[in-house]
């Protein structure tokens, strides 16, 4: 990505309610760590999406980024998480 690009942030109440739309019980409690934890994750994850994504393109000699470069390398970013 550009070198001035913007950091990827995640708000903790929106992977509070992500984690916890999964849970069979509504007692079930997310902790802060795991809260936290998870944000990164999704952080390193986005950004290798679009490190993906952009190598993808650019190996197509392509100067415009479209879904389709995104939908190529998915799979296996799927596979190496």
């Amino acid at each position: 990505m550009s070198e001035s690009s913007a950091e990827i942030t995640f708000k903790k109440e929106t992977v509070s309610k992500l984690l916890s739309s999964f849970f069979k019980e509504e007692k079930t409690k997310v902790g802060a760590d795991a809260v936290l934890l998870m944000a990164e994750m999704l952080h390193v994850f986005v950004q290798e999406a679009a490190q993906r994504t952009i190598k993808q393109a650019e190996a197509e000699d392509c100067d415009r980024i479209d879904i389709e470069h995104f939908e190529k390398i998915l799979p296996q970013l799927l596979l190496d998480f």
